[in-house]
């Protein structure tokens, strides 16, 4: 059963990449305008001849299905085309951005397993006034977007506490941590409420199960039924949330690197689309997607390891 519900989600991730690969070169394909144009510097009346040159270098005239096919299978062996704007191969571009997002991303993603984890935690166990304020908390943060809480962060930090620097993304360790604890923290509270709610949910549910008062009245340590049976059993739902909101975390990131300027992949693709730089856009959309979706089909296979019902669930 196992077997079968691994090979089911592997089947759903690849189905998934290559349908969103599919509609990624079919919304660029659709796209109006010419951008062979961006190579003769606009012009209103370019010379044919050169139009039709930079058609056939970058396969600009090919029909669709025959065009889509060139473009993945080179994407398969790790050749993503060239920039018409910056006159670069894609991969070299895409390379010397991606340690910054996945810088911010991690940073992010670390803010906000820790933190949502251990204030729905403490928020359970505790109960009373701390629920109560965790709870509204939460729900005010979830409910607060990303560049809304950039403008917040950017005024409080650094204009009246000029705490933070707001623009780049630092040299050296301290450097990097310094410029992208702002941005991290902007991406990272809206999931904190979310993972922070998950939690909260779940590990009250385990406290009022069978299985705890069982351990309970059979003289268990109360520091080992939290750890063995109410924390553990919890983990599920708080590994599910948790996949969903790093996921979530990457989709945003454009968002956080246009406000702080920390130039990773998602300002690229921002600046690429503007400019109608079809190969960049495509590229960084498609490592997008199939990141967000590995990372899901990863929680899917460690949540049905950690709990056997999940994958018996999953492979009906």
């Amino acid at each position: 059963m196992r077997l079968r519900f691994v090979l089911t989600r592997l089947s759903l991730l690849v189905v998934t990449v290559l349908v969103s690969s599919l509609a990624i070169y079919g919304a660029m394909f659709l796209t109006p305008g010419d951008p062979a144009t961006l190579l003769v510097g606009g012009s209103r009346d370019p010379d044919p001849a050169v139009l039709a040159q930079i058609h056939r270098e970058y396969h600009l005239d090919d029909p669709f299905i025959q065009g889509y096919l060139h473009w993945l299978g080179n994407c398969l062996q790790g050749d993503f085309g060239k920039s018409l704007v910056y006159r670069d191969s894609v991969a070299g571009l895409i390379g010397a951005r991606a340690a910054d997002t996945l810088a911010l991303v991690t940073y992010a993603a670390v803010i906000v397993l820790v933190t949502g984890t251990v204030i729905g935690t403490v928020a359970a166990l505790r109960g009373g006034r701390t629920e109560t304020l965790v709870t509204t908390l939460t729900a005010g943060a979830m409910a607060v977007p990303t560049f809304v809480m950039a403008v917040l962060l950017i005024w409080l930090f650094a204009v009246q506490l000029p705490w933070f620097p707001v623009y780049g993304s630092g040299e050296g360790f301290t450097g990097t941590l310094k410029h992208l604890t702002l941005p991290a923290v902007a991406l990272a509270l809206t999931w904190i409420g979310y993972v922070a709610q998950v939690t909260r949910t779940a590990v009250r549910a385990e406290l009022r199960s069978e299985h705890v008062e069982t351990a309970r009245s059979r003289g268990v340590p109360e520091h080992a039924v939290i750890r063995r049976h109410v924390l553990y059993n919890a983990s599920g739902p708080v590994l599910a949330v948790s996949g969903v909101g790093i996921a979530g975390v990457i989709a945003t990131a454009a968002v956080a690197e246009q406000a702080f300027g920390t130039g990773g992949l998602g300002s690229l693709m921002i600046e690429a689309a503007s400019k109608q730089d079809m190969a960049v856009v495509q590229a960084v959309s498609l490592i997008f997607v199939v990141v967000f979706v590995v990372i899901n089909t990863t929680v899917d296979l460690v949540s049905a390891a950690l709990d056997p019902r999940a994958a018996q669930k999953g492979a009906r």
